[in-house]
């Protein structure tokens, strides 16, 4: 269980850093309404990072110190500061996506393990991505 806890933290982290600097660096007439949904998502994906440490504490591991952990295990691949306001979005999207993976792979794990706290709270997280991804999608300029 600890092993897909890392991996999930690793995606939190590495999609948390990605969505706090697509914040501070979307260009585009639409800038406002981004940066504040990007301010919103990392601020949403920082208390998950908590949450996730805690529960990696709760069985007793300890958590990764070192970014190169975070890089080694996630699913998602850094940002890109220079990417159009568009690719920014699905950049964005596709990390909502990897993390989705990354839950329904853990929730299999937890629910083996009978671990109903953490299978708990895996699932509220996978309706709040589902949303998010709704939410994304929804918002692709369909011409």
């Amino acid at each position: 269980m600890f092993e897909i806890l890392k991996r999930l933290l690793s995606d939190y982290y590495i999609l948390y850093l990605k969505t706090q600097n697509y914040h501070w660096n979307f260009e585009g007439r639409d800038f406002f309404i981004w940066h504040k949904q990007f301010e919103e998502q990392y601020k949403d994906l920082a208390e998950a990072i908590d949450t996730v440490a805690e529960l990696i504490r709760g069985i007793g591991q300890k958590t990764p110190a070192k970014f190169e952990t975070y890089s080694q295990y996630s699913s998602i691949q850094p940002g890109n500061e220079n990417y159009t306001s568009q690719e920014m979005i699905d950049d964005i999207t596709a990390g909502h996506q990897a993390i989705m993976q990354t839950l329904e792979e853990a929730l299999g794990v937890v629910q083996k393990a009978g671990d109903e706290v953490v299978a708990d709270f895996i699932i509220g997280r996978m309706v709040h991505h589902r949303k998010v991804l709704w939410m994304l999608n929804s918002s692709k300029d369909k011409r």
